[in-house]
């Protein structure tokens, strides 16, 4: 079953990887922060080494973004993000993993302090989500 892991998040200024450009993150004790990141190293060579990370990028900054819209019967390009947006898509993960219940166990590790994380399942060709 493929599924979509989605950082959501919002540091100022932007980088990667960007838990460390949040506040609720600068602020969690070291020994907390090197455990995330360990937690988070942990998964990423499980992911490998079972074959389930299908593929994984960062986004660069949102404000690089560009807008497309239908507009009097054509395309509209107009700069991004969504303005009324407070936090911004940081990065995607596509996984191929048994079921739901590891696919939620990988997700949970990929969430931290001031960011969201966001788990989908893909849909298969047709249309169906099963």
């Amino acid at each position: 079953m493929k599924y979509v892991i989605m950082i959501h998040s919002n540091p100022e200024p932007w980088g990667h990887p960007t838990s460390e450009y949040l506040a609720a993150h600068q602020e969690l004790p070291a020994d907390v922060r090197e455990r995330l990141n360990a937690d988070f190293e942990q998964v990423m060579t499980e992911l490998h080494a079972n074959g389930e990370l299908v593929v994984g990028e960062a986004l660069a900054d949102p404000r690089t973004a560009r807008l497309y819209r239908w507009s009097d019967g054509a395309p509209l390009a107009t700069d991004g993000p969504y303005s009324e947006a407070k936090e911004h898509l940081a990065g995607f993960f596509l996984i191929d993993v048994e079921d739901q219940a590891r696919a939620e166990a990988v997700a949970a590790k990929f969430a931290g302090p001031g960011e969201t994380v966001e788990l989908r399942p893909s849909m298969w060709p047709g249309g169906s989500d099963q």
